[in-house]
C-alpha cells in the first residue's frame, strides 16, 4: 500500500472562499439538500454542491496517470466506486481503448446525467454492498466518495473494495493535517460524515484490511 497523489492538480484548480461558503447560506440546510445527491447537488446553485458539473476534460490527466501507473490495457476491468457522472470512467476508456469499465453511485441523478458513452455501464447502489463477484476487477478506484460514509458503512466499503478487486486498488479521501485545514474542511464540505487525519485514515485501512493505494485531499 502506498500514498500516491494523482489528484492535487485537479483539486487546486478550484478557488475556494471558505468563509463565504459558510456564511452565504444556512450550512445545515445546504447540507440537508446536498445529501440527497440530486439535481441541486450536481447542477444547482454552487452553495448546494458543484454548481453545475459538466464534462470539461479535467479528469483526462488523472486517467492517463492511472493508466500508466497501473499498466492498464485493453480487456482489463476497472470499477469506480462513487463514480458520479462518470467523467473519469469515460476518460479512462479514451486513455485505454478496449478497457472494460463499471461505475457505481448512490445518485440516480448522476447516473442518468453521466457521459452518454459510459451510461450503460453504471449501477445504482451503495459502496457498503457492491453488487459484484469476488475478484472481479483489475483496478478498483474511489475518488472523493468514501468520506461521505458513516463509520459503519466506511468499514464495509473498504472491505468491499478489497473483496471485488483482484489486483490494484486506489482511493482518495478528504483529510486535514492541522486546525486550519480542519476548519476549512468543515466550512467547505456539505456531505462528509467521516472527518479523519491521515493517521486516522491509515488506521481505517489497516483495520479493514485494505491493501490498495491512497491519497488525501487537503483544504489549504
Amino acid at each position: 500500500m502506498a500514498e500516491i497523489d494523482f489528484l492535487s492538480a485537479v483539486h487546486r484548480r478550484t478557488q475556494r472562499d471558505y468563509l463565504g461558503r459558510v456564511n452565504e447560506f444556512p450550512k445545515a440546510e445546504a447540507a440537508k439538500i446536498a445529501k440527497k445527491f440530486g439535481q441541486e447537488y450536481w447542477d444547482g446553485d454552487r452553495k448546494l454542491g458543484y454548481g453545475g458539473y459538466r464534462y470539461d476534460g479535467r479528469w483526462r490527466a488523472v486517467a492517463d496517470q492511472l493508466a500508466a501507473h497501473y499498466q492498464l490495457k485493453a480487456g482489463d476491468r476497472v470499477l469506480d466506486v462513487g463514480s458520479g457522472k462518470a467523467f473519469l470512467l469515460y476518460d479512462l476508456t479514451q486513455a485505454v481503448p478496449g478497457l472494460i469499465v463499471r461505475g457505481l453511485d448512490v445518485s440516480a441523478y448522476a447516473n442518468e446525467h453521466a457521459k452518454e458513452e459510459v451510461r450503460p455501464f453504471l449501477d445504482l447502489g451503495t459502496a457498503a454492498k457492491l453488487p459484484y463477484e469476488d475478484n472481479s476487477f483489475d483496478l478498483v478506484i474511489s475518488i472523493n466518495a468514501l468520506h461521505n460514509l458513516h463509520c459503519y458503512d466506511l468499514d464495509l466499503a473498504l472491505r468491499e473494495m478489497e473483496r471485488v478487486g483482484r489486483k490494484n486498488k486506489y482511493l482518495v479521501v478528504e483529510s486535514y493535517r492541522n486546525e486550519e485545514e480542519k476548519a476549512n474542511l468543515l466550512y467547505w464540505q456539505l456531505t462528509c460524515e467521516s472527518f479523519c487525519t491521515p493517521a486516522e485514515w491509515e488506521w481505517w485501512f489497516k483495520h479493514c484490511g485494505y491493501t490498495g493505494d491512497h491519497s488525501f485531499i487537503y483544504f489549504e
